[in-house]
């Protein structure tokens, strides 16, 4: 599913049927490759709009993906 979604987000026009084969080997039906392409459409689209207002990641948030460590809920 990865090597799909990666192919997808890189280099779209270069995906082939041999490609959703793969997924449909591991048990994805056409609903569930059509899902997997939405989901990777979506996370494309968000990303470019994030991008084009120029928005950033809360500091706390990269310094938890930076360290491993999960983030918490104040007071929780």
């Amino acid at each position: 599913m990865c090597a799909i979604a990666e192919k997808l987000s890189a280099t779209a026009p270069r995906v082939t049927l041999e490609d959703w084969e793969a997924l449909r080997s591991l048990g994805f039906d056409e609903m569930g490759c059509l899902e997997v392409a939405h989901i990777v459409g979506i996370f494309n689209y968000l990303t470019r709009l994030a991008d084009g207002f120029g928005l950033e990641l809360h500091p706390a948030l990269m310094e938890a993906a930076r360290s491993g460590m999960p983030l918490r809920r104040a007071g929780g």
